[in-house]
């Protein structure tokens, strides 16, 4: 189990499956998110379906391959660095797709989406779910939705951390299929475009969610 953890096929393994976990965790807060576009109403009765005990136990599973997730993703770079230039962090058999923009600019690509996440902790988590755990009262998602994407600002700095998400994930995806074993060289493509497809859903879900959020907070729609 201990080599799991420390050899480079293990580290490896660990970052395509906990990638895996993170688009979980994504989508899952997208499809809540995006309900918001709808209703007020829709958007707090969700909230409100997110705090029920069942919702807060697999949440905070998810979160934590998140967090293995970015851990990893340091441990590997590093490693990389020590090798100078060696494997890259995901195993893939066409050699060619690691030369993308994507797969050479992961680490920095990682940092973004680090520092977003850090932001928008700051945001929404902090007000809901740490003042429910900490026994004080959560703030309405609306109020939250309107004070953060009532600024132009942090909405194009939510923007920029979602087109980091999208590059990340466009090629995390099909990489870490690739990892595990579940794609070869008539899949490769395929996946590759299934998770161009889903990362530009995803990410276009929040997008859409920021933008009308943004129009909402400023009396434009």
């Amino acid at each position: 189990m201990a080599k799991l953890f420390t050899s480079s096929i293990g580290k490896k393994l660990i970052m395509s499956v906990t990638g895996l976990f993170m688009i979980l965790f994504l989508t899952m807060h997208m499809v809540l998110n995006f309900t918001s576009v709808f209703s007020a109403e829709t958007f707090k009765a969700v909230c409100d379906f997110m705090a029920l005990p069942i919702v807060t136990i697999m949440v905070p599973v998810l979160a934590a391959g998140f967090i293995f997730h970015i851990i990893y993703a340091f441990v590997l770079e590093i490693g990389n660095m020590k090798a100078r230039g060696g494997a890259k962090r995901y195993e893939v058999s066409n050699k060619a797709a690691t030369d993308s923009w994507a797969a050479r600019n992961m680490i920095w690509l990682g940092i973004i989406v680090l520092c977003g996440l850090c932001l928008h902790l700051t945001h929404f988590w902090a007000d809901m779910q740490l003042a429910d755990l900490t026994g004080g009262e959560a703030a309405d998602p609306n109020m939250l939705l309107d004070q953060t994407f009532g600024s132009w600002c942090l909405t194009i700095i939510y923007l920029i951390w979602f087109f980091a998400l999208w590059m990340h994930l466009t090629h995390g995806f099909w990489s870490a299929f690739q990892t595990i074993g579940w794609s070869n060289n008539v899949w490769y493509k395929r996946t590759k475009v299934i998770g161009i497809i889903y990362a530009t859903l995803l990410m276009g879900g929040f997008a859409v969610t920021a933008i009308v959020a943004c129009l909402r907070a400023n009396g434009i729609l």
